[in-house]
């Protein structure tokens, strides 16, 4: 049987790295087989579930309401009302409901489990589990605290609550004790803690440390330093390790400078431009609330006074968010759901009050505050966001598939990263800027357009449109199923969208917002590796092949319109296979979703509409049909949803095929226009030169070039 120490470095692994790599370590420690711990995915043979393994947390006697922002403030914050104040109100609301599971200073941040694949999964992980939700609500707790040192939540004196838990980590007597690293064990999620705490540390060292007795510092420093000093896993997991060792140099005790500073400079390595970091090997939010993140605070605390040259490059790696990020949230702030740990949620919008510590010029700190204050209102009052006044695993409420093995239910409070915002002095302009709705009030983003922001670093292309307030995101993975984070439907979609959340695959061909091909075992298995080419004439250019048969092939091209996405693939095969393509999916909110289709041109459009948007899907060439597909249990925001998917077969001797396809939306209520419908009029495809001549609804003409 593995130790609690290999199943922490194993859980981590399994988070991080393929199968293939996987296999070795699995067995030389000779632990579970390699499929135990991964997450099935479409042609891959599932595993049997491990026997739910039940904590017995009993939930809260009483229960939160929703977050409501009392006496908001309409002047400085027009659009959501909320300021300073506001913020703090948040964070001690949040906090209130991980501290209603605190009565007495012994008791632990344990709150009840949740049923599917999040640990623990054996009595071994549990004091991990209780750590994490220690560390991480000290994300929330550490800026209340530095303001209000006396704060009360459940009749407990939070400070004393946190210490007291400091001095039950290293006293082998408590069922919470952290063991040291051992001499040989490698990285787990015990150094990602630890990494969180010395944030926490740096940030209210005069409520958290000063006051600890000295034996219980030293000890400390001994069991976090272990951890600290020690091998880590190459991408944002060496913050965790920086963020150890600088706390601890600070306070005087002899640390591991060359290993500092290692990490240090392996840091930089993953800076790709304009503000992504890659976290080997994918661009997601832990670019931001990872790498930006952890850079800004661990400048503002240590690196400008000691490594001001490091500290100089971090903010200039920081300083294009300004220009960047902002285009990737909706009109109203709302998030892109996208990436793996999406259950963090709103810990996305930290760069924006860092922003506020060093202020550039030219930052539009009001339109910085509404995004976050919007997307921290997007969760915060949605009736699905808390379960037994904890967050749930999943983007509103529980959602499974979102939900990845390495989080136990304290994860969730990655997301009060946010809350070190409140860090930021009241005084600065991102606290006292008046909100505004920055570009989306201007021309630049002016209604009947779309507007496209390519980064060519990551190749990610951001898209804004006004028409609906929504913002989009493209970015090219090639992430294989034997990554269980990676290769599925947190990175694989086509695009995603703030309107539309991501629904997950179906066993029977279901699919939203991505291309799936019946493969040779008879499963539906969805695209997942691509391989960016081009943005060229606003047209996003990606060729991708079918994991299990690469001689199943789409060169994809991808124009966003104002009222949708026009697609013009092509799709090339040796094989006759049956493939679908998916629209965006909408959950059933209140009532049923309607249904209709209207003839346009020669064409004929199929409608959906639940009352808040209604999706239209418009075959244009190569596709056989379309259909309304419902599904159960796939969509984050509701139990059922319906989508539309284009139907049609690969041709069997390589010939290629010009799938054409209008992927349109709008606002529920409003009438469909034929220009909307159709706005191109023509797709001529040009063998052998592969050239296709669009003629758009304007006259205009535009070529796509494979």
């Amino acid at each position: 049987m593995p130790t609690p120490t290999q199943r922490s470095f194993l859980l981590t692994l399994t988070s991080l790295f393929p199968a293939t790599i996987l296999r070795s370590a699995l067995l030389s420690i000779g632990t579970l087989g390699v499929g135990g711990w991964l997450a099935p995915t479409s042609g891959v043979a599932q595993t049997t579930p491990p026997t739910f393994f039940d904590t017995h947390v009993a939930p809260a006697p009483t229960k939160l309401p929703p977050f409501e922002v009392q006496q908001p403030d309409k002047r400085l914050s027009p659009f959501t009302g909320m300021t300073r104040r506001h913020w703090q109100d948040a964070a001690r609301y949040l906090l209130s409901g991980a501290f209603s599971y605190v009565r007495k200073l012994d008791d632990p941040m344990q709150f009840p489990k949740e049923p599917g694949k999040s640990y623990p999964r054996n009595e071994g992980q549990v004091p991990t589990e209780k750590l994490e939700g220690l560390c991480r609500t000290l994300f929330m707790a550490a800026p209340l605290l530095k303001e209000d040192p006396n704060l009360t939540l459940n009749g407990v004196k939070v400070a004393d609550y946190y210490r007291h838990q400091l001095g039950l980590l290293v006293d082998p007597a408590s069922p919470s004790c952290i063991r040291p690293r051992a001499q040989n064990g490698g990285p787990s999620q015990i150094l990602v803690e630890f990494g969180g705490l010395g944030v926490a540390l740096f940030a209210a060292p005069e409520v958290l440390w000063d006051p600890l007795p000295e034996k219980t510092k030293d000890a400390l420093a001994a069991t976090m330093l272990s951890y600290g000093d020690g091998p880590t896993v190459p991408q944002n997991w060496r913050y965790f390790n920086i963020f150890i060792l600088s706390f601890f140099d600070t306070r005087g005790y002899p640390v591991n400078k060359k290993l500092l500073e290692e990490y240090l400079q392996k840091q930089l390595t993953h800076y790709d431009g304009q503000g992504w970091y890659n976290d080997a090997p994918t661009y997601d939010y832990y670019s931001m609330w990872a790498f930006q993140m952890y850079g800004r605070l661990w400048s503002e605390y240590y690196g400008r006074q000691r490594y001001p040259e490091i500290a100089a490059k971090l903010n200039e790696n920081f300083a294009p968010l300004k220009d960047t990020y902002p285009y990737q949230f909706g009109r109203d702030g709302h998030l892109i759901m996208w990436g793996r740990s999406i259950t963090y949620r709103f810990a996305a919008v930290v760069p924006f009050p860092l922003m506020g510590l060093q202020p550039a010029a030219g930052t539009n700190f009001g339109w910085m505050r509404r995004i976050a204050s919007g997307a921290m209102l997007q969760f915060l009052q949605h009736p699905d966001f808390l379960e037994d006044n904890v967050p749930t695993l999943g983007y509103y409420g529980s959602f499974e598939p979102a939900v990845q093995p390495y989080s136990c239910r304290g994860s969730v409070y990655w997301m009060a990263k946010a809350f070190l915002g409140l860090l930021v002095p009241a005084d600065s302009p991102f606290w006292t800027a008046t909100e505004n709705e920055g570009a989306w009030a201007t021309k630049e983003l002016a209604k009947g357009t779309v507007f496209n922001k390519f980064e060519p670093g990551p190749n990610i292309l951001l898209t804004d449109y006004p028409n609906t307030g929504a913002a989009e995101l493209r970015a090219p993975c090639h992430q294989d199923s034997s990554d269980p984070y990676r290769g599925d439907e947190n990175y694989n979609r086509l695009s995603y969208n703030s309107a539309f959340p991501w629904q997950a695959d179906g066993p029977n061909g279901e699919v939203a917002m991505n291309y799936v091909f019946k493969n040779q075992q008879g499963k539906w298995e969805p695209l997942r590796l691509y391989t960016f080419k081009k943005f060229e004439d606003g047209v996003y250019y990606r060729d991708a092949v079918l994991e299990s048969n690469k001689d199943v092939r789409l060169h994809l091209a991808e124009m966003p319109l104002p009222n949708g996405i026009l697609r013009v693939d092509v799709g090339q095969s040796t094989a006759a296979t049956e493939l679908r393509l998916g629209h965006y999916a909408l959950p059933q909110l209140a009532g049923t979703i309607r249904r209709s289709t209207r003839k346009v041109g020669n064409y004929t459009a199929q409608i959906i509409d639940n009352g808040t948007y209604q999706l239209a899907l418009v075959p244009l060439s190569g596709w056989s049909e379309t259909q309304t597909v419902d599904a159960t249990g796939l969509h984050p925001a509701a139990a059922q949803s319906t989508v539309l998917n284009a139907v049609g077969t690969t041709s069997p001797d390589n010939h290629p095929i010009v799938f054409g396809t209008l992927l349109l939306w709008k606002k529920s209520g409003k009438k469909w226009t034929a220009k909307e419908l159709l706005p191109v009029k023509n797709i001529h495809y040009a063998a052998p030169a592969g050239t296709i001549t669009l003629t758009m609804a304007t006259g205009q003409q535009k070529t796509i070039q494979h």
